[in-house]
């Protein structure tokens, strides 16, 4: 057994399987040093024949990856640093899933609390997703932030679901629990919370004892569909809601009351929308 070191990272590799603990305090947010950790982390294991599943999973139980960080507008050295080896095409969040999706090894997501926005994005690039009974939530809650999904969710719930859904999951904004989020095809499979882990391990070392070369033949057999100037259009319009007055303003006032807090993200979209109401 090995272990790599990272501030916000846990991992440890043991019988081809490298287990990945996200560990960001308060909520899990998504933030640059994150991202680059992830991002660091994969590049490191792409291609280490010795590892062949990666799952995910969060040391705070409430949460898995809560969104990306609401601050980082006020953050412009952060933000050129997101914006450094973005594949043309790709805005930074895109480029983040992105990295995620064409991963070598087979990559799954152990939802047990929360992931909304990039997180709930990230939940949708694994190759595969198991959530939590009672416990595991998904949200694309942008849209009350005044902004549409950024980092590949438009895409990606597009490939999974009808297009009604999708739009219901941008534009309803609700936070998706895991049977409903299984029905959907969101997630793989909604698990009595006492019975996640057993199972996650048990199809993780599955697949990692599987013979050589089968997940490669697997993952080659069953690729990605390649989403056109899908991504460039997801792009365009985020940014051209992400950059006005009115929604910088929004996130400030709903950062205030409370956003970004555990208080505040455990019923996130009443808050938004209780800013809005109050805002109008």
């Amino acid at each position: 057994m090995t272990e790599l070191t990272y501030t916000k990272l846990r991992v440890t590799l043991n019988h081809r399987v490298a287990k990945v603990v996200i560990d960001n305090p308060p909520i899990n947010v998504l933030d640059v040093t994150l991202m680059g950790e992830v991002r660091h982390l994969l590049a490191s294991l792409h291609n280490d024949p010795e590892i062949r599943v990666i799952v995910f999973e969060s040391a705070d139980p409430e949460f898995f990856v809560a969104h990306v960080d609401m601050t980082l507008g006020e953050q412009p050295e952060a933000l050129k640093a997101l914006q450094r080896d973005v594949p043309t095409g790709l805005n930074p969040f895109q480029a983040f899933a992105e990295a995620l999706r064409a991963q070598s090894q087979v990559t799954i997501v152990k939802l047990a609390g929360r992931a909304r926005g990039g997180g709930a994005e990230f939940v949708a690039a694994a190759d595969m997703a198991f959530g939590a009974e009672g416990r595991a939530g998904l949200a694309q809650c942008e849209a009350l932030m005044g902004i549409i999904p950024g980092g590949g969710a438009t895409q990606y719930l597009s490939q999974r679901m009808t297009r009604g859904r999708a739009l219901e999951v941008i534009l309803g904004a609700d936070l998706f629990d895991a049977r409903t989020a299984e029905r959907y095809g969101w997630i793989n499979r909604a698990l009595p919370a006492d019975e996640l882990d057993d199972f996650v391990t048990r199809i993780a070392e599955n697949i990692a004892a599987l013979p050589d070369g089968v997940i490669a033949a697997a993952k080659q057999a069953v690729p990605h569909i390649v989403p056109g100037d899908g991504f460039e259009r997801e792009s365009k319009a985020w940014m051209d809601l992400i950059f006005r007055p009115a929604v910088g303003q929004l996130m400030t006032d709903q950062l205030k009351a409370g956003a970004q807090t555990r208080d505040g993200e455990r019923d996130l979209e009443s808050l938004l929308r209780g800013v809005i109401a109050r805002s109008a």
